[in-house]
């Protein structure tokens, strides 16, 4: 058995999802693929389209073997946090070969290159990043003019391409944690990450969520099973309703400035221009688009409002990035994928959770011995479990189910 693993989120599972789960199978000689995949929020702030288990469904039904959920301090978190995570949850599982990834430059040679780059200069390229965010730009643009500067050879578009971002980051946390994984790219298909334009069979998932908010023709972007569990899904009411979003996070904007001090990434005066863009806004799009700026991104001020409404505070989170995932959680397999289970058994390095009633018990005595790791693992799972209560109240329809959904269902399987 050869596995190659997956880095994803679904939102939703669409073809251009099914060509990479089918090339990455071809190129790297696999015959099994783990996912690892976002829970209900994702890295670009934003709550996912669907629940976490409709999204494993549509996983599962177009050939993915195993998927386990990224915790949320590394899925709804900056690139670099959030390719760590993944790489680590993989090679925490102790049985995958290889790991493949979508890029734009589509050749994995120049972007190991500037992988490599980014771990020997690390101490110059920081440095020259603070000096530009001084200036008051982005993080994203600052990092690739220092990049630039001290390499002038290096393609501006090849460090500005969102895949190539992210596979940079994957490349670099495999050389840091030496893992055993092989990296493969393969060339991203169709309409670029962040495109609404939508032509031929392959659009961008942020493409086929417009259609979805517009009420228009989806079925021909998605894989026919995935689109059967999705429009069910879509049904039944189970999606992601941006009012109910807007009026959540208000509960928490329009109290006094200092609650919002010492929550993740509130800082620099951030806390007083949110509050004053709550007052004035009426929709979550527009509340998000007054506040930033160029010094802080959309996608930043997305994630910030997700740790608002989450209430993840500073010292919480930087202890869970200092140490990484601290348990896997299985969220769906197929057969193939209980085979890749019982072969990790005995190698791999974390725990597994299955069921989240027994999960505690199953930390405790994985951390015996080590009461500041079980204690923060207990954390970084119940910042997981409030993800998915919240996720709840954020539906066009509240569904009459218990609000703790993780205790209550089960592990996907086909």
């Amino acid at each position: 058995m050869r596995i190659v693993g997956l880095i994803t989120e679904y939102n939703p599972f669409h073809n251009g999802h099914l060509h990479h789960l089918q090339e990455s199978l071809r190129i790297t000689g696999a015959d099994t693929s783990v996912a690892v995949m976002s829970g209900h929020f994702l890295q670009r702030g934003e709550p996912s389209l669907v629940d976490k288990w409709v999204r494993t469904e549509m996983a599962l039904a177009a050939g993915v073997d195993l998927v386990l959920e990224l915790p949320f301090p590394f899925a709804c978190n900056s690139a670099p946090h959030f390719a760590m995570g993944a790489v680590k949850t993989l090679n925490a599982l102790g049985v995958v070969d290889s790991l493949c990834f979508g890029s734009e430059t589509g050749e994995i040679h120049p972007l190991q290159a500037i992988a490599r780059i980014l771990i020997e200069h690390s101490n110059a390229i920081e440095a020259g990043t603070r000096e530009r965010l001084r200036g008051g730009i982005s993080y994203p643009i600052a990092r690739a003019e220092v990049l630039s500067r001290l390499f002038p050879t290096l393609s501006p578009e090849t460090l500005a391409s969102p895949n190539n971002i992210l596979g940079i980051e994957y490349l670099r946390a495999l050389q840091i944690t030496s893992s055993p994984m092989r990296a493969y790219t393969i060339p991203r298909r169709g309409a670029d990450y962040h495109s609404t334009d939508v032509s031929g069979k392959i659009a961008s998932a942020t493409g086929v969520r417009k259609l979805i908010a517009e009420d228009g023709t989806f079925d021909h972007l998605l894989p026919v099973a995935c689109r059967k569990t999705l429009e069910k899904a879509l049904d039944e009411g189970r999606s992601l309703d941006y009012g109910r979003l807007f009026n959540s996070l208000q509960t928490f904007l329009l109290q006094e400035v200092e609650s919002l001090r010492g929550i993740y990434q509130v800082e620099d005066g951030l806390e007083r221009r949110m509050v004053d863009a709550a007052m004035k806004s009426t929709a979550y799009s527009e509340l998000a688009d007054t506040i930033k700026s160029r010094q802080w991104t959309l996608t930043r001020i997305q994630r910030v409002l997700s740790y608002i409404l989450l209430q993840v505070f500073g010292d919480e989170m930087r202890g869970f990035l200092q140490h990484g995932p601290m348990y896997l959680h299985l969220l769906g397999s197929t057969e193939r994928g209980r085979q890749v289970l019982a072969r990790a058994r005995s190698g791999k390095t974390l725990p597994m959770i299955s069921d989240p009633a027994r999960a505690k018990a199953t930390l405790r005595r994985f951390y015996r011995g080590q009461p500041e790791f079980y204690r923060l693992a207990e954390q970084m799972l119940n910042c997981d479990l409030r993800a998915t209560r919240l996720y709840g109240l954020l539906q066009v329809t509240q569904q009459k189910v218990h609000r703790n959904q993780d205790y209550f269902q089960a592990v996907q399987q086909a």
